[in-house]
């Protein structure tokens, strides 16, 4: 098993440097969502697991394949088995979760496990993987950790979510250890709700021109 850090994913992942986590409990506005990230130029999206609806999700997201749909807060090998077969082309950890590393890598697909300890990094970084989630980012120290951490795993990008806002992220993306940043404020379903996606679209236009 080996990880192809040349996988589309990663190449799309460090050129757009938004990962949208997303949390679906209505189906019916998925076609809005992709909708929205099209026109914004962010072709990623993560449907997390918080919700029974996160399969259905992924597969109708995925369907039209203008979108690279993946899974977050993956837990079990079920979920990641699951999230594979309704279309994820990525999978998404809380934490290192050997099974579905191992079943990620077997199946060719990018894995991001959740670390947050020296521990966590190395344990990622014994099966090749070379970017890891960084989780919860400010409960752990941010970047001042990240910037620590980059001393030994010198070798390691970071993917951080958790406390990452429209406030500070710009300051992590400027970090060169890490790779992009995920979170909900770049896609909310509730601000979508709010008026058929036309404030959450200003949202993210003005998030993608900060980087720019």
């Amino acid at each position: 098993m080996s990880v192809n850090m040349n996988h589309p994913v990663y190449e799309q992942l460090a050129k757009t440097k938004l990962l949208p986590l997303y949390t679906a409990t209505d189906l019916d506005y998925l076609a809005k969502v992709e909708e929205i990230l099209l026109e914004n130029d962010v072709p990623l999206i993560e449907v997390t697991f918080r919700s029974d609806l996160a399969n259905a999700a992924i597969k109708q997201l995925s369907a039209s394949g203008k979108l690279m749909v993946g899974a977050g807060t993956v837990r079990t090998l079920a979920e990641a088995k699951s999230a594979v077969e309704n279309g994820a082309k990525f999978v998404v950890s809380p934490a290192v979760v050997p099974d579905v590393i191992e079943y990620c890598l077997e199946q060719g697909i990018p894995v991001f496990p959740g670390t947050a300890t020296p521990r966590d990094i190395q344990s990622a970084a014994d099966y090749g993987i070379k970017v890891v989630k960084f989780f919860p980012a400010d409960i752990y120290g941010g970047l001042k950790a990240i910037n620590a951490l980059s001393g030994p795993f010198y070798d390691i990008n970071f993917l951080p979510t958790g406390g990452i806002n429209e406030d500070n992220f710009v300051e992590y993306l400027e970090n060169p250890h890490v790779m992009g940043v995920g979170g909900s404020f770049i896609l909310s379903e509730k601000i979508v709700k709010e008026d058929n996606g036309e404030r959450m679209s200003q949202i993210l236009r003005s998030l993608v021109e900060k980087i720019k």
